[in-house]
């Protein structure tokens, strides 16, 4: 019997993980305490139920083209065909960490196939999780780059840091890019190290929100 290999590549949430500057952390509030809930149940049946805070691009979230364009498709309109079960491939940057040049360029790909893949960018920047270094200006996908995964037909973009952009570039062209021609983004992974050669499908399937811009995802990668 083949068994499944499943390996985690989603960010654990709480109130105090690394986030975007001026982001609110996550707030959890108790709308009903198991206290509470033995007043409505019998025996020792209890149940605690909260209330979650937070914010689309906390975490290891995906980014929908509503997210960057008013008439973009909204979480609700991403295709599921385009996050779930995609055939991934990871593609090696992490000398853009390691020699400091920071651009990840279309140099990268190589004659790489990535048409209808969930193309992953492996810069070993999670390894700075959750300490301060990691909000720092990281490896981040070019301009000719962008319109290489495009042009290739990838069909999901993933990295291991905060932004798939330069954050000091504010046109954010990576962003503009792929949203434009509805490639779903996802950042903030981590694990990517765990990924080998094999084949594997890449999951991050978003809470279809109507109007909804982005939203946190439990990645993963299933080997079979």
């Amino acid at each position: 019997m083949q068994t499944e290999r499943v390996v985690d590549l989603t960010q654990p949430l709480d109130g105090a993980i690394p986030e975007y500057p001026g982001i609110p952390k996550l707030e959890m509030t108790t709308v009903l305490s198991r206290e509470q809930s033995r007043e409505i149940y019998d025996g020792d049946t209890e149940f605690l139920i909260q209330r979650y805070k937070i914010t689309g691009n906390y975490g290891t979230y995906i980014d929908s083209p509503f997210h960057r364009y008013q008439d973009g498709s909204d979480l609700s309109g991403i295709p599921l065909p385009a996050t779930v079960g995609v055939p991934g491939i990871r593609i090696d940057a992490r000398d853009a960490t390691t020699s400091g040049r920071r651009t990840i360029d279309d140099s990268y790909l190589n004659e790489t196939d990535i048409r209808g893949r969930a193309v992953l960018f492996w810069t070993g920047w999670d390894e700075r999780w959750p300490g301060n270094k990691y909000m720092e200006p990281g490896p981040f996908i070019s301009r000719e780059l962008a319109h290489r995964l495009v042009e290739e037909g990838a069909s999901l973009v993933g990295i291991d840091t905060w932004n798939v952009d330069d954050i000091q570039d504010r046109c954010r062209p990576a962003h503009s890019i792929l949203l434009r021609n509805g490639i779903p983004i996802v950042e903030n992974l981590r694990g990517l190290a765990d990924l080998d050669g094999a084949d594997y499908q890449f999951h991050a399937a978003p809470l279809p929100i109507r109007n909804g811009t982005a939203v946190p995802v439990r990645a993963y990668a299933i080997y079979t």
